[in-house]
């Protein structure tokens, strides 16, 4: 391709100038530093603040409702301390920047019960207040998740100059979420994924401000997920007893996650997608017949057994006791008839319940009944789009999760019309890669721009991020969900008027770097390189 011109020799002379006189000892402020997700309002002051990592420290405010007591916060402290000074190279005097103007303290207060205690919910408060100005910083919130977020905030205000000081813009931040539900979907069925590459997944969401992990935990493929109650489960639905997740594994991804203020939602999904629970609870699916002749293949739950019932009964009460959140997925999607189409049995119940051949019926027959169960043990549920447009009869509440691509802004039209909650997924299938920016794509897709009224529009509490695992395990999931699911991060955080792709490119290429220094395995944005040594390569 055409090279570039060669400077003319004088201007080469300049440059030179212009560089040696650049080697003096003065940070450059930056008036516009690399946040992400972008506050909602920023104001950014041209002082710069020196800060020294052996003298500065990051504590309890005066006043705060959370004291040294709260093992959240002060675990908090540590690894943002961490984050900020552990993955640099110091290659600087501490000495020479004495008589600058220093910042020596970061103190953090909660204003209201702090919840040190507590899992994040729906209705968890992530405000946060951030102040910088000499010589300590303020961070002010009304609970402990907002504490995290500005935490996050306040580390990547922190940079280090081409001298190695740590410097900081004199600044105020005043900031909250747009949507309540940010979620990233992982899929352990598929492919197992260790339970590091979780907690290294759920780092990565702190990183970029989500706070739920949706668990896709099984699916026709195996049956991971160890239930003390029918242990057979996992023992005959896994790939195998060493592809299994614990009870203390389970114990160990909640507590994780709610030292980072993340959710997590477990999804059973059922009656499709269920081919691996069969393995290990008799007569629970449906078999198959093949010219009024019984197969030896099962299709979806069979929904016309008492059995079947009391089994998830017990169950979904196991589930409701593991999993601390308000809300279980139950999936619903992609339920195939023709195996119920096939079973004479299942036409004999449709005869006697009046249903003729319409197994859409059938299928709402049993959710309805799933959905009752759910709510008789104080929880929420979530179901796939599919739920909603067969006309299953839906308790106030339950929220639809729109996933199909086509038409989903129409989908959520219909959807928050008819007073459902929901989540938007449908442009955020990352397992479908493309070569190239497809990062884009993602930032531009916004949920709110279906026509309908404000209430509608409060209805849609966010969206996922999802990460299908056909062609996904522990090789290849960080890489391939970051930077890329930043983007949504960006868009369900972020007020709705930013949209500016190229500064998004800016900010987002050196967010990338900053996540790779932090031990995130992110994938490049394009080409370029960053600036400080890659821990990755340690």
């Amino acid at each position: 391709m055409p090279r570039s011109p060669r400077p003319a020799p004088g201007l080469l002379l300049l440059q030179a100038l212009m560089a040696m006189l650049s080697l003096a000892p003065v940070a450059r402020a930056e008036l516009q530093p690399a946040l992400w997700p972008f506050p909602r309002t920023v104001q950014m002051f041209p002082r710069l603040l020196f800060i020294s990592a052996e003298n500065f420290q990051i504590d309890h405010g005066p006043n705060s409702t959370a004291g040294s007591s709260c093992s959240l916060l002060q675990e908090a402290f540590r690894r943002y301390y961490n984050y900020i000074f552990g993955f640099y190279k110091r290659h600087y005097d501490p000495d020479d920047f004495q008589d600058r103007p220093q910042l020596q303290k970061l103190l953090v207060s909660i204003n209201l019960e702090s919840e040190c205690y507590s899992f994040p919910s729906l209705s968890s408060d992530e405000s946060y207040s951030l102040r910088v100005q000499e010589p300590v910083a303020l961070l002010k919130a009304n609970r402990v998740w907002g504490a995290l977020r500005g935490l996050e905030t306040f580390s990547q205000l922190v940079y280090q100059d081409s001298y190695g000081a740590f410097t900081i813009n004199e600044s105020s931040i005043a900031d909250y979420p747009r949507f309540p539900h940010r979620g990233i979907l992982i899929d352990t069925s598929r492919h197992y994924l260790p339970v590091k590459t979780i907690l290294k997944t759920l780092d990565a969401m702190a990183f970029n401000k989500f706070n739920v992990l949706h668990w896709h935990i099984v699916d026709d493929q195996s049956f991971p997920y160890q239930s003390l109650t029918f242990p057979e489960l996992s023992n005959k639905g896994s790939y195998s007893l060493s592809h299994v997740y614990t009870p203390n594994d389970v114990h160990t991804v909640l507590e994780y996650a709610r030292f980072r203020g993340i959710r997590v939602i477990p999804e059973f999904d059922t009656p499709g997608h269920t081919q691996s629970w069969g393995k290990g609870q008799k007569n629970l699916l449906t078999p198959c017949f093949n010219q009024k002749v019984k197969s030896q293949t099962f299709g979806p739950v069979d929904p016309t057994l008492n059995t079947t019932y009391a089994f998830f009964d017990t169950f979904f009460k196991e589930i409701s006791r593991v999993f601390p959140d308000q809300f279980i997925h139950l999936g619903g999607d992609e339920v195939e008839f023709h195996c119920w189409a096939t079973n004479p049995n299942i036409q004999n119940f449709m005869k006697k319940k009046g249903f003729g051949t319409d197994f859409r019926r059938l299928e709402s027959f049993y959710i309805k009944k799933i959905l009752d169960m759910i709510t008789s043990l104080k929880k929420r549920s979530i179901v796939w789009q599919e739920v909603f447009d067969d006309k299953v009869e839906l308790q106030p509440g339950t929220v639809v999760e729109v996933w199909k691509n086509e038409n989903y802004l129409s989908e959520l039209q219909h959807v928050t019309a008819a007073g459902f909650p929901a989540i938007l997924s449908a442009p955020w299938y990352l397992d479908l890669i493309s070569y190239g920016q497809d990062w884009r794509n993602y930032y531009i897709a916004e949920p709110l721009s279906f026509i309908g009224s404000e209430k509608q529009k409060q209805l849609v509490m966010g969206g996922e991020a999802c990460l299908w695992g056909e062609y996904v395990d522990a090789t290849n999931l960080i890489p391939r969900l970051w930077p890329r699911a930043s983007a949504v991060g960006e868009r369900l955080w972020s007020p709705q008027t930013i949209t500016d792709l190229g500064n998004a490119y800016r900010r987002l290429a050196v967010h990338r770097c900053r996540m790779v220094s932090r031990g995130i395995a992110a994938q490049p944005l394009f080409t370029g390189y960053c600036n400080y040594e890659n821990k990755m390569e340690k």
